[in-house]
């Protein structure tokens, strides 16, 4: 038997429900990176608040979180740990993270451009240092 190659990225021929599968870390990464590249479609959303850092939804699709983070000159998280996969990218700025783990502490600045993933049993710290605002991209499954 021949498969029928015009039925390609379709439904099941055969009438089965297909499964929706998660997206993999590698998906989650293009979102960000692709996102990240469209400055015109997130910046206009973009919010600075010198109090605390503004969370800003961007959209929930196919089981995926998407959202800003504008964080303030001196502002620190607190220690906190990843329950699930969460893949990031510094827009705009830079932050400073401090990793605690099983080898000790260490502290290293996050600079643009570079996509980060975390995951469950990350437990860190973020900072702003600098005297700007920073700008980060977030992607979670929902």
């Amino acid at each position: 038997m021949v498969p029928d190659i015009t039925m390609r990225g379709q439904d099941d021929p055969h009438g089965r429900a297909l499964a929706l599968r998660p997206p993999t870390v590698g998906q989650l990464a293009a979102r960000v990176r692709d996102l990240a590249a469209r400055p015109a479609d997130w910046w206009p959303l973009v919010r600075f608040d010198p109090a605390a850092p503004a969370r800003v939804g961007l959209d929930e699709v196919d089981g995926v979180r998407l959202w800003l983070t504008v964080w303030p000159p001196g502002h620190r998280t607190g220690v906190h740990d990843h329950a699930g996969t969460e893949v990031s990218a510094v827009l705009a700025g830079e932050l400073v993270e401090i990793k605690i783990d099983g080898d000790g502490v260490t502290g290293r600045p996050l600079r643009a451009n570079r996509i980060r993933v975390h995951g469950g049993g990350h437990t860190h710290e973020l900072t702003n240092p600098g005297p700007a605002y920073a700008v980060t991209l977030h992607a979670q499954l929902a």
